[in-house]
């Protein structure tokens, strides 16, 4: 199968489904996943289909216009001291002898190293906090199962369903906010933070002021599924009266100072 046939199984493949991963697509072709990872680069620069975390995705109307959201690995060194600010006053709500979940992103991850040695039961499917808490870590740790996806950094198994693991709180990140809810880049976060959502008494949302600038594609929650919104002083009026009508509690750590 030459490059032209590749491109035409993978864009008609995206008119049945709305994401492919890359193992997927390695499965359905035969070919290696630098071959898919070529073909991925090559449909995304024609503008016939969108490069997403782990795969491609169809494109939809607008996507040209969208901000957006950078991969982990990029991430994770941007607003960082007001990251480190929003998971201080994350773990300060977590009481010794809780059961949380840590959902994957580079603010939740800065909570798990302050939850390391805390008296608590753990459940994440962050392949980057897993080898922290593994290495560094006291609390009780329960893991995801399933396969790694590296570039959003997760752990997941497309057939199991949400976890056997209940909650006083779901802490979550989010690549961008809108009046839709939470937005995501990657389709396969939707289904997931779903799942996780279904499994805890409250959601808190640790979100740094940005994300209300950044519009990935995929809507995740609503707002109204947020219990609690925790960011920093950037934080807009208009992006605050979003949050206010829809019911969020808003939480506000001071960068820089005392929380």
């Amino acid at each position: 199968m030459n490059d032209t046939e590749r491109h035409k199984a993978i864009t008609d493949l995206l008119r049945e489904t709305p994401f492919a991963s890359v193992r997927d697509l390695q499965e359905q072709l035969g070919v290696s996943p630098a071959t898919i990872r070529r073909d991925i680069d090559k449909l995304h620069e024609l503008g016939r289909a969108r490069k997403v975390y782990g795969g491609i995705s169809a494109m939809e109307p607008g996507d040209s216009v969208r901000l957006s959201a950078r991969p982990y690995d990029e991430n994770r060194d941007i607003a960082v001291e007001a990251k480190r600010a929003i998971a201080a006053m994350a773990a300060d709500l977590v009481r010794d002898g809780d059961s949380i979940i840590v959902h994957a992103g580079s603010t939740c991850y800065q909570l798990g190293i302050l939850l390391a040695q805390r008296n608590l039961r753990l459940w994440t499917n962050s392949m980057p906090l897993a080898a922290y808490l593994g290495e560094h870590g006291t609390c009780q740790l329960s893991l995801a199962g399933g396969d790694l996806y590296r570039e959003p950094g997760i752990i997941h198994d497309p057939t199991a369903g949400s976890p056997g693991f209940f909650a006083s709180r779901f802490f979550v990140g989010t690549q961008g906010i809108s009046g839709k809810g939470l937005l995501e880049s990657h389709p396969l976060l939707v289904k997931v933070i779903g799942e996780l959502a279904a499994c805890a008494d409250e959601i808190v949302l640790l979100a740094d002021s940005r994300k209300f600038s950044i519009q990935p594609r995929n809507a995740v929650l609503p707002l109204s599924r947020i219990g609690t919104i925790i960011t920093d002083d950037g934080l807009t009026d208009t992006a605050s009266k979003m949050l206010e009508d829809a019911g969020v509690s808003i939480m506000i750590a001071k960068v820089g100072g005392a929380t």
